[in-house]
């Protein structure tokens, strides 16, 4: 496995969390945790995104992009501190689970497992990044995982080869972006795939920034009807589920938009959430 490559070990886990902006704005993964096989195919303008799954797996869901996530945040940690990268990536999946702040015990280990295998066997055809827009990259999200076990049996972590159109784009600065850590503890498919939509176009532009329903309902590549996407929408917006970021609903010629806008921030727990540490309730 990875003949030609060199082994990348990360940094460890008190790091930055950093998303993939293409990974961000467009529809790539299921947002149910029931398995989807149906697959998203979504065009508009330029770009074109075929997702395909497997009947033995399902399609990689949202949540099993939290390891591209840690994919991610490792190489530009390693990156930005002068360290060679490689596609070849070892891990532990002690580390993956904390990073995401799951479980660390057998079934948070298994339910890795299955994302790998989902993330393996999914398969992408796009556009993105493609000097022509009717030429299009196919891959998998990880082209081939394995365990390793040292000579007695005892497991060591897994190793994984993220392919070409992913690296590429985490490698190019402009491509990624910070996230809450308090990402990884919304619940909801909708909520997490809103997050990080508004996280790619909200920036910290004073005015925000809007869509339409029936946009966010095309670009989600849910399988939920607009009826049902709206109510959940609308529920989101009530409980103000997003972290960083105000939400509001407004109509404009009969259609509803979601306006979301940055918080302020304060600098000591923008800090704290840099590095992953949640701030301690100040007097």
């Amino acid at each position: 496995m990875g003949a030609q490559l060199d082994l990348f070990v990360g940094a460890g886990g008190n790091i930055a969390a950093r998303d993939a902006q293409d990974l961000m704005a467009w529809p790539f993964f299921s947002l149910a945790k029931s398995k989807r096989v149906r697959p998203i195919d979504f065009r508009m303008g330029d770009v074109s995104i075929l997702v395909e799954a497997t009947a033995e797996h399902g399609m990689a869901t949202i949540w099993d992009a939290d390891v591209l996530i840690w994919v991610a945040s490792q190489i530009v940690e390693a990156r930005d501190a002068g360290r060679a990268t490689s596609r070849l990536i070892a891990a532990t999946p002690h580390e993956i689970l904390a990073f995401t702040q799951r479980g660390t015990g057998k079934a948070s280990y298994e339910r890795l497992k299955a994302g790998l295998d989902r993330l393996q066997s999914t398969t992408i055809a796009t556009s993105i990044r493609q000097r022509e827009a009717r030429r299009r990259h196919r891959f998998s999200w990880i082209n081939e995982w394995r365990e390793r076990i040292d000579g007695s049996g005892r497991a060591l972590g897994i190793e994984m080869i993220i392919p070409d159109w992913f690296y590429e784009g985490v490698i190019d600065q402009a491509l990624v972006l910070t996230i809450d850590p308090a990402y990884f503890v919304l619940t909801g498919g909708l909520e997490r795939w809103l997050y990080r939509l508004v996280r790619k176009h909200g920036g910290k532009q004073k005015g925000g920034w809007s869509f339409d329903f029936p946009h966010l309902h095309l670009k989600s590549g849910a399988l939920s009807p607009m009826k049902r996407f709206a109510f959940e929408l609308r529920g989101i917006v009530r409980r103000q589920a997003l972290p960083g970021y105000a939400l509001a609903i407004e109509h404009v010629h009969g259609r509803e938009r979601l306006n979301f806008v940055a918080s302020p921030v304060d600098p000591f727990d923008a800090a704290m959430r840099r590095v992953g540490n949640r701030p301690v309730d100040k007097a």
